[in-house]
């Protein structure tokens, strides 16, 4: 049994059969293009998710009477702390320097309203992990019976995090996740779905063929190797013609777009070269694994 008359079957086949094998091409076709869009959107939306994220932080004030003693200890105890990823001091004339920017009327002349710099320095905590940032604050400042935090260390004025707005940040950008994680599944599922079953039509329509084969003594894989081959053309060639909708696109398109749209330029999504290679390799499998499963039914003869 030699490859050439596996491939020569298969292809006989495809062009006895072209309206069904045309249908299963244009169904890949048209879930790797459908793939091609949201697999680049679903990172670019995680990953902004995760830069959104990434701006919970706990802002340590220091006394204005801390000893250089005490900064130290206090430092090396920040970094000790679980789940902190690193600590940035920042000092009052950088604090006033910042907020100036944010609000250039309030610190036009280079001072704060009350004629004097009232910003302390601070040390600024940046977890590893957002979601589990109350941790570092109940470390840094547990909560008394009363409900009112009391700074644990030596040197600590006061330990804020911005409460409310941590928990709208953490709370939408999880949604944005599972809603995305939930997407990307059920579009898995409902593209795999969606080409197993035209394949399975394409080969309804030889199933007179694939009896008269199995009963003049054809084994089982003797039957399902063209069948395979095709699948894998048709596969093929749909991520192909997938592909060169999308490069027309992203040249036409997207490219000159992403300088003016940061979500088109972000920097967490797939490289095209890698899409393109993972559209066809998941083309090529689903098209051919569909025609080898989709065929069992009908070698039971």
């Amino acid at each position: 049994m030699q490859l050439g008359f596996f491939l020569k079957e298969a292809f006989r086949g495809l062009s006895r059969n072209s309206a069904p094998a045309l249908a299963a091409l244009l169904t890949v076709m048209l879930t790797a293009l459908v793939l091609g869009v949201f697999i680049p959107i679903q990172q670019a939306t995680t990953g902004t998710a995760n830069e959104v994220r990434n701006r919970v932080v706990v802002d340590v004030y220091l006394k204005g009477e801390a000893t250089p003693g005490e900064r130290k200890e206090l430092r090396g105890a920040l970094e000790d702390t679980t789940n902190v990823k690193s600590v940035d001091f920042i000092s009052k004339a950088e604090g006033l320097e910042q907020a100036r920017r944010k609000n250039p009327r309030a610190f036009k002349d280079g001072a704060a309203l009350l004629g004097k710099n009232p910003l302390p320095d601070t040390y600024r905590v940046i977890p590893e992990d957002p979601g589990k940032v109350g941790a570092i604050v109940d470390r840094l400042a547990p909560k008394e019976a009363d409900g009112v935090r009391v700074p644990s260390l030596a040197g600590i004025d006061e330990v804020r995090n911005k409460e409310e707005d941590t928990e709208k940040i953490l709370s939408a950008t999880g949604l944005v996740k599972i809603l995305t994680a939930g997407l990307a599944a059920l579009l898995l599922f409902a593209s795999v779905a969606l080409v197993a079953n035209t394949l399975r039509l394409s080969i309804f329509a030889r199933r007179r063929e694939v009896e008269v084969m199995k009963l003049v003594g054809a084994t089982n894989w003797f039957i399902r190797w063209p069948f395979v081959i095709e699948g894998v053309f048709v596969g093929f060639m749909g991520g192909v013609l997938a592909v060169l909708l999308l490069t027309i696109a992203k040249e036409t398109f997207i490219d000159p777009l992403a300088d003016r749209f940061a979500l088109l330029a972000a920097p967490e999504t797939i490289d095209f070269p890698l899409l393109v290679i993972v559209l066809l390799l998941a083309c090529v499998a689903v098209s051919a694994a569909g025609s080898a499963l989709t065929l069992r039914r009908f070698l039971r003869v």
